[in-house]
């Protein structure tokens, strides 16, 4: 039951962070929908494929559909709100990229994939919505850029299958959403980032 709440919850808040930057870009509500969606459920295809799921997790239950429906919805209804608070975009973005990547490590180990394979789904699931979304709005995917990013996702799975044998799944799911919500948040909050080609000349 934990597992699909935060599954749902993760969809809805990658969807608002979808559905914020499609607005920002002035699209329509055609455009906004379609951003919402592949940003919500594009990484978790693109696991599903790879990992041979077919049809893939979202076409299997329509209530997936609803939610991002849903969730175009309240960012519409509130989005003078929401495009006023600068902040929203981030904190979306980062609730969905901390509970798509251990739901997709999650997900792959549970199918006996090795540990680094299941790990790179985990990454794939919680990047890879975000980096569809921002190809689609004519912006460098936040992936490619110096911010501590998809390093969140790698260490937080990594630290979640260091310790998937010691501590009760419920409780480590949760703890390691944490991390990695908290690891994304600091290195924003103080401008850490990866070290680049640049930073050497």
């Amino acid at each position: 039951m934990l597992i699909i709440s935060l599954d749902y919850i993760g969809t809805f808040a990658f969807a608002i962070s979808g559905a914020l930057a499609a607005i920002d870009k002035k699209l329509d509500l055609f455009g906004i929908l379609v951003i919402a969606f592949v940003t919500a459920l594009g990484g978790g295809t693109l696991r599903d494929i790879l990992i041979g799921q077919q049809p893939v997790g979202w076409m299997l239950n329509i209530d997936y559909l609803y939610l991002v429906l849903s969730a175009c919805v309240v960012t519409y209804i509130y989005r003078a709100r929401l495009m006023a608070w600068r902040k929203a975009l981030f904190v979306f973005d980062a609730a969905g990229l901390a509970v798509f990547s251990i739901l997709g490590f999650e997900k792959a180990f549970d199918l006996s994939l090795s540990a680094p394979v299941a790990i790179l789904m985990g990454v794939i699931s919680a990047v890879f919505g975000g980096v569809i979304r921002d190809i689609l709005c004519n912006e460098i995917p936040l992936i490619f850029r110096r911010e501590i990013y998809a390093t969140a996702c790698f260490a937080g799975t990594v630290l979640h299958f260091a310790l998937r044998d010691y501590l009760p799944l419920t409780l480590l799911t949760l703890m390691t959403i944490l991390f990695i919500l908290t690891v994304r948040v600091i290195s924003v909050k103080y401008s850490l980032h990866l070290p680049t080609l640049a930073d050497r000349d």
